[in-house]
């Protein structure tokens, strides 16, 4: 893989809003062709920052800011996300987004930092902190997980709904994850400004995107995965690493009975509750902010 990092002003295309997310662009060139999406922002001891589904790095810009002073933040665009490119016939199951991380993770050397994750983010970016890999040496959760969902019964439902030709129309021709469900997934909805929401909108306009990059997250959560079996089986790689949740109490999607798997699997994890939904650094991105900069001071 060859690293091509952008030196120019930070530019995008015409909907970005750069006065929202002003950092660099860089860019890492995968084998294949395809080029990864992400910024690197400040210095100090590493935090990586995982996003989910149907959002982008734009979504950690909150945090990048509170904690660039003292730290080198990073974030990603998964592949078909974001910034990043979107090859025709690639996989976007998040096994494979996990193997491009991984890639990712490898190129830029990164050791001993602090993972966080959100969403789909959990089964993308945890294996980066079980196993022989342990690269991850701190962690923060907020409204994820790293277990196959389809054991409960609301999640097996919305899989059905979503797994099949109906959930394609659904995503692809009416864009349902993000016209539908993400407003949704928030506690109060004017939390989520047309301002914001638009930046989440620009990078999936074509319903071929949707259809190719959105949709098999939302049909594998009614499907067996091995890769999350395999994951919940090294959990107890985790439960002595400092860890600090943060969970969205109001969430509709990822209910508060999966953070009590959490405190399970993480016995010793610092764990706050907030007054938000699905995405809480969006919604209350002060008390999110907060709560993460004493768990790193610690």
């Amino acid at each position: 893989m060859t690293a091509i990092q952008d030196t120019s002003p930070p530019r995008g295309p015409a909907w970005l809003d750069r006065r929202e997310y002003p950092f660099t662009s860089r860019w890492l060139t995968l084998s294949s062709g395809a080029r990864l999406h992400y910024v690197d922002e400040g210095t100090g001891p590493a935090v990586l920052f995982v996003h989910g589904t149907p959002t982008w790095s734009f979504e950690w810009r909150h945090l990048i800011r509170a904690l660039a002073p003292s730290h080198r933040c990073i974030a990603l665009d998964h592949l078909g996300f974001g910034l990043s490119d979107r090859p025709a016939g690639a996989s976007y199951a998040p096994e494979s987004h996990a193997e491009r991380l991984r890639q990712f993770v490898d190129h830029l050397g990164l050791r001993d930092f602090t993972l966080v994750v959100h969403d789909f983010g959990g089964v993308i970016g945890l294996p980066l902190a079980v196993g022989d890999s342990g690269l991850a040496t701190r962690l923060m959760v907020l409204n994820s997980w790293m277990w196959h969902l389809g054991d409960d019964p609301a999640v097996r439902r919305i899989g059905r709904l979503f797994g099949g030709g109906l959930g394609r129309f659904l995503y692809e021709r009416l864009n349902f994850s993000l016209r539908v469900i993400m407003p949704g997934a928030y506690a109060d909805r004017k939390r989520l400004p047309a301002s914001v929401h638009a930046q989440y909108l620009a990078p999936f306009a074509d319903p071929r995107g949707r259809g190719t990059v959105l949709w098999p997250l939302a049909r594998s959560l009614g499907r067996p995965s091995p890769h999350a079996e395999r994951l919940w089986e090294r959990r107890g790689d985790l439960a002595d690493l400092p860890a600090l949740i943060v969970w969205g109490m109001k969430d509709p999607a990822v209910k508060p009975n999966q953070l009590e798997r959490w405190r399970s699997a993480l016995p010793r994890a610092e764990v706050v509750e907030v007054d938000a939904g699905h995405w809480p650094h969006e919604e209350v991105p002060d008390a999110v902010c907060a709560a993460v900069t004493a768990f790193l001071a610690r």
